[in-house]
């Protein structure tokens, strides 16, 4: 059940970058291109050639998670190449001093391609870098001249949508993170039984499967044991329906205490337990249930103020060739009838 639970665990977010990382690659690569043949047309060279470069390094970046699968490199090509862009239009200025409006698209990319805490890293280096082309003297290295008030207002503007876009992938991941422990949760529960939180019949009809099918290739014995607590009825009837459920709950405790690791216990159904005995035959699992009989024997369960006296009747059926789940619990059920029969707090057969 634990191994399910591991497999069933999976990663949303890991599933929705790739679409939106190869989408965004294709759109940048195509804008970016469109724009280099602006630039071409108002014969602005130098930045149609700059343009064209960008479009192909996001074509790389689409073509490496595509060809090989590598979403960590594809990342950082479409993510690192935005930025390379960005400084180069601030640095020029673009198409009549316009290239730094489109460093708004930064802040929402970065957290969404890195996460919150490295987005913001990320982000904290750019507004860095971009400051200093921004502020270093134009009679030093020849560059595009901003106003002050345009400096200021772009970054202010900048931190704004940086501090939106934090904000909203703040509430992303906590929705995500939500979203996935409910998933975990009603998982968990699909395969457990609510009262005492062993496994439930659907999932030891799983873990039946799974053991009889390693049994086939292993050629390993083995074995179930089909529980039933005896007399549970006058248990309800003398001390209500809140004494059995803790008599179960009790039992459940004192089951899970004497299983191995490999093993398993599920409440079967009502007041029945099925035990899973892999690597086990039929005499030991005999053994076991002895035990398990012995424990129960000066054990009593503490309801209020009343002292139950809880006994169980067991039927041990080993897996044989060609023997279905079905039929093998069907003979274990047959046995646990026969231990009844003769006169309860019995297993049946006796090894």
């Amino acid at each position: 059940m634990r191994e399910q639970s591991k497999i069933s665990r999976v990663n949303n977010k890991k599933f929705e970058q790739p679409t939106v990382i190869s989408l965004f690659a294709l759109v940048g690569m195509s804008i970016t291109a469109i724009m280099g043949f602006i630039g071409l047309f108002n014969k602005s060279f130098a930045l149609a050639i700059s343009l064209f470069f960008a479009s192909f390094i996001y074509f790389i970046g689409y073509y490496a998670y595509k060809k090989f699968n590598n979403l960590r490199l594809s990342s950082a090509i479409v993510l690192y190449s935005l930025y390379i862009l960005m400084f180069y239009l601030v640095y020029t200025g673009g198409v009549e001093s316009t290239g730094p409006l489109w460093v708004f698209i930064v802040a929402p990319v970065s957290v969404f391609v890195h996460g919150l805490k490295r987005g913001l890293i990320d982000i904290a280096f750019f507004v860095a870098i971009t400051s200093i082309i921004m502020l270093i003297p134009a009679d030093l290295i020849a560059h595009a001249v901003y106003s002050t008030e345009f400096k200021l207002r772009l970054l202010y503007s900048f931190l704004t949508v940086t501090f939106l876009s934090a904000l909203y992938e703040h509430s992303r991941e906590n929705s995500y993170k939500q979203a996935l422990e409910l998933s975990e949760k009603y998982q968990k529960l699909a395969h457990l039984d609510s009262l005492t939180q062993l496994a439930n019949r659907r999932d030891a009809l799983s873990i039946l499967k799974r053991e009889q099918a390693r049994i086939m290739r292993t050629k390993e014995p083995l074995s179930i044991i089909l529980c039933d607590v005896d007399y549970f009825k006058k248990v309800n009837d003398q001390f209500g329906h809140n004494a059995g459920d803790a008599v179960l709950i009790e039992l459940g405790e004192i089951f899970t205490g004497s299983i191995r690791e490999q093993d398993c216990v599920a409440r079967w159904g009502g007041e029945e337990f099925l035990f899973i005995l892999p690597q086990t035959e039929a005499k030991n699992a005999n053994i076991f249930a002895e035990k398990i009989q012995e424990k129960l024997q000066s054990h009593l369960v503490s309801y209020k103020n009343n002292k139950i006296n809880v006994k169980v009747s067991m039927g041990i059926e080993q897996f044989k060739d060609n023997q279905t789940i079905d039929e093998v619990i069907n003979n274990a059920d047959k046995y646990l009838y026969q231990a009844k029969n003769l006169g309860r707090n019995q297993i049946f057969p006796k090894f």
